[in-house]
């Protein structure tokens, strides 16, 4: 995933676009709805009534995105990017409302249907303004994904959305002009529904973000096959993404390293390993954790890999790490990932336990029971 090279040229970047989208659904919509009022298509005026709320989307976009951008202060020390979050969610009740008040009008057409006129100029502009939409919106989704504003992908996909309505009101004069059977109304209807729909779904991962979505996984498992790569590290797990805003996340992680390194060793590696990941990633990790590997007992090394075939094969078992047996204290620690799908996650965990004290007998087993946090 490529990342601008700062706060400053993301947000500048998010304007841009969003300006570009201004100027293009305010001159849509003008043209449209002087074609609507003039040829009596309740279709036409209510494509023209979306395009304002695209226009207005964009515009909020901009405030939103400016205000994400303000530094970071006493009250709020990781700084406000989750004002982008905000934003989105009001996107999402703009396009709610535009979606219910379109459907209300269309409603009142069907009840008390008028015959439209349709001229050729019009015809044009909606043809016109299909080819725009896709431009737009393939444009304006695409450097969304590029920056990572859920505003902007929400506005490209709109864009889209409006291509296909505009494809159906100008299929509907087609039938209109050859057949003189008036499907303006109908078409109204279902305008409405699709926008109703794109505002639910804006609405619906705005809200799963800010309640906190699963990390994505393509980033989750980069940031693990990175810290991988470094030579004393086995293994990197349990790692944890909070988001401050798209551009902002703050994490920590453990990692599996040699039970002979020292504590100059470790406290050189988790700063390297931090380092790393900041830079390819501008993933902050504010802590990496240790877990200490048996290395010099092939005994207890055997044991290990007889604990882990009886653990893995339990279903519903993600994942097992961070296994250490202490000789003095006469104890075994580590931790299982349990799939969320499992009918009683408890129950499998005390099983575990139960099998696992059968094979170790002669030590106490101490099992962390982990959830699906991230890939």
């Amino acid at each position: 995933m490529s990342r601008p090279n700062s706060t400053t040229e993301r947000t500048a970047v998010i304007v841009r676009t969003s300006v570009v989208g201004i100027l293009t659904n305010v001159l849509l919509a003008g043209f449209k709805a002087a074609i609507g009022i003039l040829a009596g298509s309740i279709a036409i005026v209510l494509d023209a009534v979306n395009n304002l709320s695209d226009a207005l989307s964009s515009l909020i976009t901009i405030i939103g995105t400016k205000l994400a951008g303000k530094a970071p202060d006493k009250k709020h020390p990781l700084g406000h990017g989750r004002i982008e979050y905000i934003t989105a969610m009001v996107i999402g009740v703009i396009i709610l409302y535009a979606g219910v008040t379109s459907l209300n009008e269309s409603i009142k057409k069907i009840l008390n249907p008028t015959v439209p006129e349709y001229q050729t100029v019009g015809l044009i502009i909606i043809a016109v303004a299909v080819i725009v939409k896709i431009l737009l919106g393939t444009y304006v989704r695409g450097v969304g994904r590029r920056v990572n504003s859920d505003s902007l992908i929400a506005s490209g996909k709109d864009a889209l959305n409006d291509a296909i309505i505009s494809v159906t009101t100008l299929a509907a004069a087609i039938i209109f002009l050859t057949t003189k059977v008036s499907l303006e109304a109908y078409l109204g209807a279902i305008i409405s529904l699709i926008i109703i729909k794109a505002g639910y779904d804006t609405l619906s991962d705005t809200i799963s973000e800010i309640l906190g979505a699963r990390a994505d996984s393509e980033l989750t498992r980069g940031i693990k096959a990175t810290i991988s790569e470094f030579p004393e590290v086995s293994g990197a797990y349990d790692l944890i993404l909070h988001n401050y805003g798209p551009d902002m996340l703050i994490g920590s992680v453990h990692v599996e390293v040699p039970d002979t390194m020292d504590a100059a060793g470790i406290d050189n590696l988790a700063r390297r390993i931090q380092g790393a990941v900041y830079e390819k990633y501008g993933v902050i990790l504010t802590a990496v954790g240790i877990y200490s590997v048996n290395t010099t007992n092939e005994e207890v090394m055997k044991l290990r890999e007889e604990i882990t075939r009886c653990v893995c094969e339990h279903e519903y078992v993600l994942q097992m790490h961070g296994f250490y047996l202490n000789e003095q204290e006469r104890r075994i620690r580590f931790d299982v990932i349990i799939d969320f799908a499992a009918p009683d996650r408890y129950a499998l965990y005390r099983h575990l336990t139960e099998d696992v004290q059968q094979i170790a007998k002669d030590y106490a087993v101490e099992i962390t029971m982990d959830s699906d946090i991230s890939d």
